[in-house]
């Protein structure tokens, strides 16, 4: 199949004009922990810091992505895996036209974070968002934890489904010390 396809991508406006245009390089920051961590609020105050800098941002959020483009898959290996894949890769495409991309996805195997890195390349930044799993619990922002613990849902991240912590991120964000704001500036400052 692959040599019926003929990209265009030589046809068009090349990302280095399109930085210029906007004044930033395009880059991925992919922010990931368990559900609860504080990614996706860390994301909207990283966008709105941003934002009002004057720089173009796009957040792409896990549950967003389940909700639509990716709610054909499940909480299988392969399913994350595949999940984590088509994120990467739009994730790749927004960044090349330019643009500032802040992933917000659980992203719990070393494998899922290493492959994600692979498919956008050195303009990726990974972001442990750190919280343990009874803090996350406490929060439990969604009641998933609730549903967790009647036993209503199963291969849960961090419960029956594990959660491999970082051996090296590019930076680590410990909610349960670090203040909203103070994490917005500490990702911000990657770029």
């Amino acid at each position: 199949m692959a040599e019926n396809i003929h990209t265009q991508f030589h046809r068009f406006v090349s990302s280095d004009e399109k930085e210029a245009l906007l004044g930033q390089k395009g880059s991925v920051l992919w922010m990931y922990g368990l559900s609860g961590s504080g990614k996706s609020t860390i994301a909207a105050a990283v966008e709105r810091k941003l934002h009002v800098q004057g720089r173009f941002v796009v957040i792409l959020d896990g549950d967003n992505f389940r909700n639509g483009l990716n709610s054909d898959l499940g909480f299988s290996d392969e399913d994350r895996e595949e999940n984590v894949r088509r994120v990467s890769e739009v994730a790749k495409m927004f960044a090349s036209q330019g643009i500032i991309v802040i992933v917000s996805v659980i992203t719990p195997k070393q494998a899922l974070r290493d492959q994600a890195r692979e498919i956008v390349g050195p303009i990726f930044k990974e972001i442990f968002i750190k919280a343990s799993y009874e803090t996350c619990a406490q929060r439990d922002p969604k009641g998933l934890y609730a549903k967790v613990a009647a036993g209503e849902i199963k291969q849960f991240t961090g419960k029956d489904s594990g959660f491999e912590e970082p051996p090296n991120p590019d930076l680590l964000v410990d909610t349960e010390t670090t203040e909203i704001e103070d994490a917005a500036t500490q990702i911000s400052s990657l770029l």
